[in-house]
């Protein structure tokens, strides 16, 4: 194999990855290479911090080194490199998965997640999108923006769950609670058996850009902690991530 064309099939196997983790199998299909070729090559980039597996034999996802690229590339720091200290530690004092998401549309685009090693785990969901009227990343993101909720409320809001709002005078109800609280929880609302919260993240200008949540198995999240608490701390924890 050439060098040029270890190169392009490299980047073929790092851009296969914006559309959410991946296995082995997945990404081959995805590249349309060898199986074998493409663990070579996971290998290769996971040693350069290029990509990194989400857990032992488990799916790859992009790497600590693409961000800190990335970050390079503009003026300033980008949301994921700044937040990453901040996701860890919220990680480790709850004992959930914490990660950020971006709007886009009336959609929620969620960029990174850290999840704490456990005997339960929880799927990543960086590089998907999901409406933003079922999970409380988007709540906290529409409750401060009324023509994105506008958009959102000019049609009919997918139900996922026997739980999830999809009534609009219910939705503004949930929103005036998000206004007095900074912080919004879903319960089992986006999937079944999966409980979250989060709160807005915003720029110096104090402009809203992103969202932090933590989610867990309804089963034991929030359990028996205070959510106002765990709410609370999510909602300061986002208070902490300043991005020009």
């Amino acid at each position: 194999m050439s060098t040029v064309q270890s190169i392009d099939r490299a980047f073929s196997v790092l851009r296969s990855l914006t559309s959410g983790p991946a296995g082995v199998t997945e990404i081959a299909d995805r590249v349309q290479l060898p199986k074998s070729t493409v663990s070579r090559m996971l290998s290769t980039l996971e040693e350069l911090g290029a990509v990194e597996q989400i857990s032992a034999g488990g799916d790859y996802r992009i790497g600590w080194a693409m961000l800190e690229l990335a970050a390079a590339a503009r003026p300033g720091r980008s949301l994921v490199s700044v937040a990453r200290p901040h996701l860890a530690e919220l990680a480790r004092r709850t004992g959930e998965a914490a990660g950020i998401s971006i709007p886009d549309g009336t959609e929620m685009l969620y960029l990174d997640q850290l999840t704490p090693d456990s005997e339960l785990q929880v799927r990543d969901w960086t590089g998907h999108r999901i409406q933003m009227h079922a999970v409380p990343s988007g709540h906290v993101v529409i409750a401060n923006d009324a023509d994105v909720l506008n958009r959102l409320l000019r049609s009919p809001l997918t139900r996922f769950t026997e739980h999830t709002i999809t009534v609009p005078a219910e939705l503004q109800q949930r929103l005036e609670l998000v206004r007095e609280r900074g912080y919004s929880w879903a319960y089992q609302e986006f999937a079944d058996g999966m409980n979250s919260v989060a709160a807005v993240i915003r720029n110096d200008s104090g402009k809203v850009i992103a969202a932090l949540h933590v989610y867990g198995p309804a089963s034991r999240f929030p359990g028996d902690r205070d959510a106002d608490e765990l709410g609370t701390l999510v909602r300061a924890t986002a208070d902490k991530i300043r991005i020009d």
